[in-house]
């Protein structure tokens, strides 16, 4: 009798971290955290649904993120006179100063005197700044494992963008026109992306020089 409860006792720990193997699948040396501020309290971010390009992860140069410019241009940018206008709170005009990853916001006087293909809403964060070979971590929380279309906001280049998962590539993304400027913005389908598994993963977005990218939505297509 104390064997058969000790042979079903293992067998339900085995279930038990198979279960935790399957809906967590972080790398186990990563060093960074989901972002959270005193406005942004949720942690990782819900996919489907969409992931903030300015909400990487917390943990600095070389483990959240790649900027070969230390410096958060935009939030130097929008210390100069005029550039953060009243009504557009610190916050917005100065987020993660402290950084390196470029990041600004869409001004109606920049990005929205002007027709765009799509028209982004007034004080959105974007990265922007770009070079070569740089790149951002997002802690995401997978709530339902399959494949995914991707939108970008984005603006500038027909750029080809990269995603890769858990440390492992996942999927090319092409952003399918030119806009004509920094400040002309498109929302577009991009690509697909497979989750296999539910539950807090590593999404690593891999960029060039040439575009602003604002956010990335995440729509399920088909269920695993």
């Amino acid at each position: 009798m104390k064997r058969q409860i000790a042979y079903t006792s293992s067998r339900i720990a085995i279930g038990v971290l198979l279960s935790v193997g399957i809906c967590l699948a972080l790398p186990p040396n990563y060093k960074g955290k989901p972002f959270r501020d005193e406005f942004h309290q949720s942690g990782p971010q819900p996919i489907p649904g969409r992931v903030e390009c300015a909400l990487y992860d917390l943990g600095g140069e070389g483990v959240a993120y790649h900027d070969v410019d230390a410096s958060n241009n935009g939030a130097k940018l929008n210390h100069e006179s005029g550039q953060c206008r009243p009504g557009t709170s610190p916050y917005i005009c100065y987020f993660r100063e402290n950084e390196g990853v470029d990041i600004s916001y869409v001004k109606s006087w920049v990005d929205l005197s002007h027709p765009n293909l799509f028209s982004p809403e007034q004080n959105q964060l974007y990265i922007g700044w770009a070079l070569d070979n740089e790149w951002l971590n997002y802690t995401v929380d997978v709530k339902v494992a399959g494949v995914y279309k991707i939108v970008a906001l984005y603006g500038n280049l027909a750029n080809t963008i990269e995603f890769s998962l858990n440390n492992k590539p996942a999927s090319i993304c092409k952003l399918p026109v030119a806009t004509g400027s920094m400040h002309k913005w498109n929302k577009a389908e991009v690509g697909e992306i497979t989750f296999p598994k539910k539950g807090k993963q590593l999404l690593t977005l891999h960029y060039n020089q040439g575009d602003n990218l604002a956010y990335f939505e995440f729509e399920l297509v088909k269920k695993r």
